[in-house]
């Protein structure tokens, strides 16, 4: 088949009239202010229902629009439209109204009558609910002025939070399923396919960054008359929610690519492996399966290649393991989430034997737009040894958290001061750890180094799968190394020595230091385990679960020194190492302290200084919390 011919075998299948009569009309209402009406339609509502935005209460907005738009007579002119994550996660639950674009947040049932009565009906903007600029205190109409958008550059994420992403048509009409239909004129010459994916210098987003069109190289030339490819979208790293938004606001796109990998790799079957804590994912997965294959997008004889391509989602139950390629295989086949030693690696026995292709979420659903717009438009993006672009998740002591994607190689000083708009309370940044408790903690001193594989690596973090979390200044740093690995070692599947004995006897040595157990030599002492486990762990989640801990001794050396040494934790965090006292100047003898001791711990008459008992302190902050007026309570 020509190009032409399978262009029009897609726009048969889904629907002509369809596309040119209503969804297309409604796209360019979210396009144009000036666009006309369709079908008496004369704006869209766009809620965000993901689930960091149904958790702050997104369904009791929708409902809300819906019982009052229905009680104005308005339901028929205005559509509620139900969108995956818009990015800004801490504005939630917010709206876009089309064709006004006009950007609403923090919204409550309550809001919703005046937002139908002045938007709605007079097209006017409610100043009280709009986003404000924090310097100027300015309210902003549309999202696309706000410094969080701006400063990004998406690319994967262009349709979520602009499209339903459980209507495929809405999927097709921005340019959804070409790339396929592309690739599919070309199925007899797949060596050019291959070509794209390597030229565009794609590599692995879920941890490694091991260059795509290699990996796809080595599974397509492996012998074996039935082969597989594997979506991973077993995301667990605290603070990590890429993958999900992006099945939950964008489904068909991982599709489209994993179709396309498939075909490029020879492979007729293809598992989509989710953990089953992702209920919103896995169902509109489900659902846009279920359409691609009315369509004739997936299954027997897509769009009449005579080429066929199965989908199946297995649901995981949680373990972290599981993001390792082996002990995820082993999942899928109903065995234990175990790791397993390479070689031979999945490329060659994978699946039930079988060479196996495995990538996570971003990684396939780079895929469309590489083989749509070509590898080199690609790799016009990022650096020269990391192309593209990539989704970070804010979270931490930030004020903007939420999605962004940004060019490889932009600085960490762009990402959190300019999109994550610096840390919350004004509080000075400390550090931000990258990549997940497989990953590493980066200083201040670190901020302006490029965000890329490379430089990563060389500062002793990883990219990993995009998990960005900021700390300030009130932040331990051996608490937060003692944090992610208790995550690690609660995780570990305790296969092997390194790992399940390594994990738990650093686990201890840091528990000790916080508790102000610490010995001389601790350090030197879990720099040398660090080091042996990641020489000796089975797989990756071993052999990076010491990252975090070597990358704090490296550049928050005399925290642990000021804990084992003089006993005293400079952040004032870990609680066995903190004394709390009264100023006895400042003290005005309210009694409010004593009132809310609950050891008891608190002596003093009234309107004369108090005394904290150390010996019954029990360290809870609450004497502190009940004098934030004379700030009379320290502790140190």
């Amino acid at each position: 088949m020509t190009r032409t011919e399978t262009l029009s075998r897609l726009t048969s299948a889904a629907d002509l009239d369809v596309l040119k009569n209503k969804v297309l009309p409604r796209l360019q209402v979210r396009k144009d202010p000036n666009a006309k009406p369709y079908e008496g339609v004369t704006h869209n509502i766009m809620i965000c229902c993901d689930t960091g935005c149904t958790s702050s209460g997104s369904r009791k907005i929708v409902d809300a629009f819906e019982k009052d738009l229905k009680a104005k007579g308005l339901d028929k002119s205005v559509e509620v439209v139900i969108i995956g994550c818009h990015g800004f996660c801490e504005m939630g639950p917010l709206i876009v109204v089309y064709p006004n674009d006009i950007y609403y947040v923090h919204l409550t049932p309550d809001d919703i009558p005046e937002i139908v009565d002045e938007t709605i009906k007079n097209g006017n903007a409610v100043e009280r609910l709009l986003y404000q600029d924090r310097e100027t205190l300015k309210p902003i109409v549309n999202y696309k002025e706000i410094e969080f958008y701006a400063k990004q550059n998406r690319i994967l994420l262009t349709n979520c939070g602009h499209i339903n992403p459980e209507d495929v048509m809405e999927y097709i009409a921005n340019d959804g399923y070409k790339a396929l239909a592309k690739a599919l004129t070309m199925k007899d010459n797949t060596d050019a396919l291959l070509e794209e994916v390597k030229k565009s210098g794609l590599r692995g987003r879920g941890g490694g960054g091991f260059p795509t069109g290699r990996k796809w190289d080595l599974c397509r030339n492996a012998p074996g008359d039935k082969k597989y490819i594997i979506c991973n979208a077993d995301e667990g790293d605290p603070g990590a929610f890429m993958d999900r938004s992006m099945m939950e606001g964008d489904p068909h796109r991982l599709l489209e690519g994993m179709i396309i990998g498939g075909l490029v790799i020879g492979a007729d079957e293809g598992y989509i492996y989710c953990r089953a804590e992702y209920p919103l994912a896995i169902r509109r997965l489900n659902n846009a399966i279920a359409q691609a294959e009315t369509l004739g997008l997936l299954g027997d004889n897509i769009l009449g290649s005579g080429w066929s391509f199965h989908l199946h989602i297995k649901e995981g139950a949680g373990a972290f393991v599981c993001g390792e390629e082996t002990a995820l295989i082993h999942s899928i086949e109903g065995k234990r989430g175990m790791p397993t030693a390479r070689p031979p690696f999945p490329a060659i026995s994978g699946l039930w034997g079988k060479p196996t292709n495995n990538n996570n979420v971003e990684t396939w659903a780079n895929i469309p737009g590489i083989i749509r717009n070509g590898g080199d438009w690609y790799a016009s993006y990022g650096t020269a040894n990391s192309k593209g672009t990539k989704v970070f998740a804010l979270t931490g002591k930030i004020r903007n958290t939420g999605l962004a994607e940004v060019p490889m190689g932009i600085t960490m000083r762009e990402i959190i001061f300019n999109i994550g708009g610096g840390i919350q309370n004004d509080k000075k940044f400390k550090a931000v750890q990258i990549g997940g408790p497989s990953g590493g903690c980066l200083p201040e001193s670190m901020i302006d180094r490029p965000v890329d594989y490379d430089s990563l690596i060389e500062a002793g973090a990883m990219m990993g799968s995009g998990g960005l979390v900021v700390v300030d200044e009130d932040t331990c740093m051996v608490d937060l190394a003692r944090f992610f690995l208790s995550f690690t070692r609660d995780e570990s599947c305790g296969k092997c020595t390194p790992c399940r004995e390594g994990s738990t006897r650093m686990l201890n040595i840091l528990n000790n230091i916080t508790q102000g157990k610490g010995l001389p030599g601790d350090i030197e002492l879990l720099e040398e385990l660090a080091r042996n486990i990641k020489l000796s762990a089975l797989c990756g989640l071993g052999q990076t679960c010491p990252n975090p801990i070597l990358s704090t001794i490296r550049y928050f050396r005399h925290e642990y020194e000021a804990h084992i040494f003089q006993k005293k934790c400079p952040a004032g965090q870990c609680v066995d190492l903190l004394t709390y006292w009264i100023d006895t100047e400042k003290c005005i003898g309210c009694g409010a302290c004593k009132k809310v001791c609950p050891a008891d711990a608190i002596d003093g008459n009234k309107k004369e200084p108090h005394v904290i008992d150390v010996r019954k302190c029990i360290k809870c902050g609450s004497c502190i919390d009940a004098c934030k007026k004379q700030k009379a309570i320290s502790r140190k």
